[in-house]
């Protein structure tokens, strides 16, 4: 059991303190610079909850900063008088481990995976791709990992920026799809439920085929007819530029022999 203090009260830092709540470990404390989110999260865990960095505890075996990219190297700065054994961690996919410089023992734990905190996820079958700054701090955040999770890799910051650029693609990207086509449904009063078995059936085949090959439609035919006449359909000159770049690299992709 790891006593753990938990730096952030978002989406991911709720899911995977719950996570680690479940797996045994304690968490102590949860900061937040809203005292209300930092309680909400709190109460769940049978845990103290401060919106005062210098009000965090300085005996924990982790901490773990679970916060807005551009603001994990000002928390981790501010974080001190912890142990020297203790090791700090930051759960983002872009952000190098080097950021957390200040501490002498320090972690990456990234999660891929999307969460909102309504929705429920097993993370047992979450990837969660590790670094650490020594082989002290590479145990210990794997340890922490593979209490939680099963599948656990380990990975360097700059495999990890390309990593969480491909999870950009494959699901903020694609999501996004999925509200210009529920926008599109919309202006013409079809109800965009009638497309989740489409959704499922395209996530289904690429665990069978590679995306290149499960490709299909008018962009990789080239049908420029048709193309057309969709193109007629959109509204807005910004989604009509991403229709048109979006059929330009479907079909480069899907004829180039050299891809």
């Amino acid at each position: 059991m790891k006593r753990i203090v938990i730096i952030g009260s978002g989406n991911l830092a709720t899911h995977l303190s719950l996570a680690l709540d479940k797996a045994g470990n304690d968490i102590m404390q949860v900061f937040s610079r809203s005292i209300a989110n930092a309680n909400a999260l709190a109460q769940h865990l049978a845990a103290e909850a401060v919106d005062d960095i210098s009000l965090i505890r300085k005996d924990a075996d982790i901490y773990i900063i679970a916060i807005k990219d551009d603001a994990i190297t000002a928390v981790s700065d501010a974080l001190q008088g912890i142990s020297a054994a203790s090791i700090v961690m930051h759960t983002a996919g872009s952000v190098p481990l080097s950021v957390l410089h200040s501490h002498a023992n320090t972690a990456v734990l990234y999660p891929m995976q999307t969460f909102s905190k309504t929705r429920e996820v097993d993370f047992s079958s979450i990837p969660i791709f590790i670094e650490g700054s020594s082989d002290y701090a590479l145990t210990a955040v794997r340890e922490l990992s593979e209490s939680i999770s099963s599948k656990v890799v380990t990975i360097d910051s700059d495999k990890r920026r390309h990593l969480h650029l491909a999870a950009v693609f494959a699901c903020n990207m694609v999501n996004h799809c999925y509200r210009l086509a529920e926008r599109q449904a919309q202006t013409a009063g079809i109800d965009f439920s009638l497309f989740l078995p489409l959704i499922e059936e395209t996530a289904h085949k690429i665990q069978q085929l590679s995306p290149r090959d499960a490709q299909t439609g008018p962009m990789v035919r080239n049908d420029v007819a048709v193309m057309e006449k969709q193109m007629q359909l959109i509204t807005d000159d910004l989604t009509r530029q991403l229709y048109d770049l979006m059929a330009q690299s479907i079909y480069k992709d899907s004829n180039d022999i050299n891809t």
